[in-house]
């Protein structure tokens, strides 16, 4: 088994189709709609209207995987993919991620 621990909470992991590249452009669509920026009712804004929603993001999507090894390989499907879902506008915060991974074998 191999275990992704993501150390942060304004990103998250994610596994999903990764052939077509419209699948992560509705996905942010679509969480973009379900945590939208610039809302009057946040309270945590210090950081940016972008923060409170990233961590929303963060917490439905989550920030850890565990996918079981195969032959020395990920077990993934045909069509899966992992996905580093940044969550935070790049131009104005974000930056480097950590990643923690574990492997048992």
């Amino acid at each position: 088994m191999v275990h992704l621990f993501l150390l942060h909470t304004s990103a998250s992991l994610a596994i999903n189709e990764n052939a077509d590249p419209d699948v992560r452009l509705d996905t942010e669509d679509w969480l973009n709609k379900i945590a939208p920026e610039d809302q009057p009712e946040y309270r945590h804004t210090l950081e940016g209207s972008d923060d409170l929603p990233s961590h929303l993001k963060s917490m439905m999507l989550g920030v850890s995987l565990t996918i079981p090894l195969v032959d020395g390989e990920l077990g993934l499907g045909m069509w899966q993919g992992i996905y580093l879902c940044e969550h935070r506008n790049l131009q104005v915060y974000g930056g480097q991620r950590k990643l923690v991974i574990t492997v048992n074998t």
